[in-house]
């Protein structure tokens, strides 16, 4: 996929083979602070959510050649490190990254709802703000972080609706 300058994207990847990228909860700091040296800069992000073998960010491209290539020094910096600290070789992650093109409001706040919902989906927490390595709840609690989070509470209307949406989404996952 080709990425545009201003564009909304959802962007994920997971584990080769499906194995994990995060060993301990130390390498998901790890990983957010080296996003944050590489990426973070080129980007506004909107929503995360970091999962034992996957991950997922909701953002938008400010400067599409900066990005794409503080996307390649991030992957590799994070890979190596890993494979250094647990003798590994070879490929951590499975292929290129992925990026889906977001294009409508309805869209941004239903993918927002879907990379929250993963840890509840899989069963790793029984509430969304249970999870820590996701970005659900700096918006709950008010908590500093990198994230954009002015533009995504308009999209929800304010933040009792951001909640709102987010547990009547999780409960027609239940349902379902």
């Amino acid at each position: 996929m080709k990425i545009r300058e201003e564009g909304y994207y959802h962007i994920f990847n997971r584990g080769n083979n499906k194995d994990l990228i995060f060993f301990e909860e130390e390498n998901y700091y790890y990983f957010l602070s080296k996003f944050e040296h590489y990426v973070l800069p080129h980007c506004d992000v909107f929503s995360y959510c970091l999962m034992p073998n996957h991950f997922h960010f909701f953002l938008k491209v400010n400067n599409k050649l900066y990005f794409e290539r503080g996307l390649k020094n991030f992957f590799i910096s994070y890979a190596k490190s890993i494979n250094k600290r647990y003798g590994r070789v070879g490929s951590l992650f499975q292929g290129r990254y992925k990026a889906k093109e977001i294009t409508s409001e309805s869209y941004y706040t239903r993918i927002i709802t879907y990379i929250h919902q993963n840890p509840t989906t899989a069963l790793l927490a029984k509430t969304l703000e249970d999870y820590p390595f996701s970005s659900y709840h700096y918006y709950v609690k008010g908590t500093p972080s990198f994230l954009v989070t002015k533009p995504v509470l308009e999209w929800f209307t304010n933040l009792e609706g951001f909640i709102s949406a987010h547990v009547l989404d999780l409960r027609s996952l239940k349902t379902s």
